[in-house]
């Protein structure tokens, strides 16, 4: 573009770049970068979660190495296992105090369906206590497919698809993921309700 072609139509002649980029594009790109997980570990699932932390798999270069203690300081809950039933409102009250805007990923089947737990202690979905906007299935997923579900949530932050499905429906997007670690894929029943 030549400089009379910038003073004929301005900086809206410009390619958007870091000066002339959106401030709301800048906004969900910084989000999508510096997600915070507060760990909601309760079964088998948890371990697969904090082997995906540890060096070998470094989510550290995502900008999520330190998962926080306090949920005040997160904004993503990674539900990792079957929730049962007195666990449920623990849940709940923790997702309530985390930061806005906020997401949650459902990890294993037991989270997302209630898995081989078919009775009433187990919440069948945890769908019903949070909004989930990704699962990531498996029995327990391996690391990769929970990087995988990381990386489609950022992508779908970074587009505002998230928070425009959650202010139409005031639930959470609930994207199914592939599972991509070479265990088999147990079909996954998604939205109990």
């Amino acid at each position: 573009m030549s400089l009379k072609d910038i003073r004929a139509e301005g900086l809206a002649g410009l390619q958007h770049n870091f000066l002339t980029g959106k401030l709301e594009d800048l906004i969900r790109w910084s989000r999508a970068r510096s997600c915070w997980p507060a760990t909601f570990g309760l079964a088998c699932c948890a371990l697969e979660m904090m082997a995906t932390g540890g060096s070998h798999y470094d989510l550290a270069r995502y900008g999520m190495e330190v998962f926080r203690a306090s949920p005040r300081q997160a904004d993503l809950m990674i539900v990792a296992g079957r929730v049962s039933q007195k666990m449920a409102p623990v849940l709940r009250h923790i997702y309530d105090q985390m930061m806005e805007p906020k997401w949650v990923i459902s990890m294993g089947v037991c989270a997302s369906s209630g898995g081989m737990f078919n009775n009433y202690a187990i919440v069948q979905g945890v769908d019903q206590v949070v909004p989930v906007d990704v699962y990531a299935p498996g029995c327990p997923p391996g690391p990769q497919t929970l990087m995988h579900a990381i990386l489609t949530l950022h992508g779908l932050i970074e587009s505002g698809e998230l928070l425009r499905r959650r202010e139409a429906t005031g639930a959470g997007a609930q994207v199914p993921v592939a599972q991509i670690d070479g265990q088999s894929a147990a079909p996954v029943q998604i939205g109990s309700r």
